[in-house]
């Protein structure tokens, strides 16, 4: 059963909004990508800060202060309509929401831990809650005034793309009739110095895909669907996932996992994969991931498929990726992609000898059909999650 993702709102490097985000991402614009100190010691670092005023909380959640909540408002205000339509036609109890994360509000939990080093005592407003994995699905259900299923996962890189696969599942057992369902995680500088000491993390931008890549830059950003029965332009047609719990922090080498997950994809959609016109990379910049990916991705499309990784753009937005990237195939099948582009694939053109050639997306290319696209977007993760999510175009009208 397609899910229909009839709204999106986004923040990410590229922009706040569904027109700007889709205006900087099929021009390749890598402006968001900027060289910062003070997150890791002694370094400079090119990360994907989301860049202007964040919303504040509202009124009465003020206790639910955090980037990461500030991030998830300023997508939901940007669909508050549709949003608060659903939860008047199904009710409270019969609007779900689930969203992924990784940081949640562990930065500011972070300082306040450090100044009670420091000082003896946590900071004034220091909120435990908010450190929590849950935190930001609370704050959104108590904004909202949901009292369906609330609740977030986070399996590091592949948190938002299986919230949309759990949002689909409690669609079709008829548990909700919406889900409100995507991911949330903001720039921390927990995360970045467990990334450097993990010597994957690169002070350039990033070069997924080449034989000169240096690990991974750091993003931050949300994106939220509302995905309801009702038939739209835009769907999910399907998603598999997998764990082949090969290492804590490193793919299976062949990508078997990753393999299993594209397949499950298919075979949900109901599709070959030759009827993909577009695949969104992982593409993570870092040594074993691309070297895996290509063998995985070559395994699956040995005909080939376009494909890229839109990282050097936004950074990787670690919980959010997941649901940011499907974002992306979002915006690649709706009006804000008038020209047909795809997302094109910043590298520096120097292909790894030994691995199977992508075909990477140049800059100005566009989609071999202009209608029944279908896009894949791959999400990998530490311990091994793998998930693919398949979006296409329906011809159902948009609400």
């Amino acid at each position: 059963m397609p899910a229909y993702l009839n709204a999106l709102g986004l923040v990410c490097a590229l922009g706040h909004g569904k027109r700007a985000v889709a205006n900087a991402l099929f021009a390749g614009d890598a402006s968001g990508m900027q060289l910062q100190e003070g997150w890791v010691d002694q370094r400079s670092l090119t990360v994907g800060a989301v860049r202007g005023e964040l919303p504040a909380m509202p009124a009465g959640l003020e206790q639910a202060q955090s980037r990461n909540n500030q991030l998830l408002l300023a997508a939901a205000l940007q669909i508050e309509a549709p949003l608060r339509d659903a939860i008047a036609r199904y009710g409270a109890d019969r609007v779900g929401l689930v969203l992924g994360t990784s940081t949640s509000g562990i930065d500011e939990a972070s300082d306040s831990i450090g100044r009670f080093l420091r000082d003896g005592a946590l900071p004034p407003g220091y909120q435990y809650a908010q450190q929590e994995m849950v935190a930001p699905a609370r704050f959104l259900a108590d904004w909202l005034g949901l009292s369906g299923p609330v609740y977030c996962q986070s399996t590091a890189c592949t948190s938002s793309a299986r919230a949309l696969l759990s949002a689909h599942r409690l669609l079709r057992q008829g548990v909700c009739d919406a889900l409100i369902c995507g991911g949330v995680d903001s720039l921390c500088r927990l995360t970045l110095n467990g990334f450097a000491a993990l010597e994957a993390i690169a002070s350039e931008r990033c070069n997924p895909f080449s034989a000169n890549r240096r690990g991974i830059n750091i993003g931050e950003g949300a994106a939220l669907f509302l995905m309801t029965r009702e038939a739209g332009p835009i769907a999910l047609l399907g998603g598999g996932a997998s764990s082949d719990a090969h290492h804590i922090s490193a793919p299976q080498p062949e990508g078997l996992g990753a393999r299993e997950a594209m397949h499950k994809a298919l075979q949900t959609a109901g599709l070959h994969a030759s009827e993909i016109d577009y695949l969104n990379l992982h593409g993570t910049s870092t040594t074993h991931n691309d070297a895996m990916e290509s063998l995985a991705v070559h395994a699956v499309f040995p005909e080939g498929v376009p494909c890229s990784s839109t990282k050097p753009l936004t950074g990787h937005t670690l919980g959010a990726a997941g649901a940011l990237e499907a974002a992306f195939c979002w915006l690649s099948l709706s009006e804000y992609n008038p020209a047909n582009a795809l997302p094109p694939h910043l590298w520096d053109g120097v292909a790894e000898p030994g691995l199977p050639a992508l075909q990477l997306v140049p800059h100005s290319a566009v989609m071999r059909r202009a209608h029944g696209r279908r896009l894949m977007s791959n999400s990998f993760a530490f311990g091994g999650s793998n998930v693919s999510l398949i979006l296409g175009e329906t011809q159902g009208d948009a609400p």
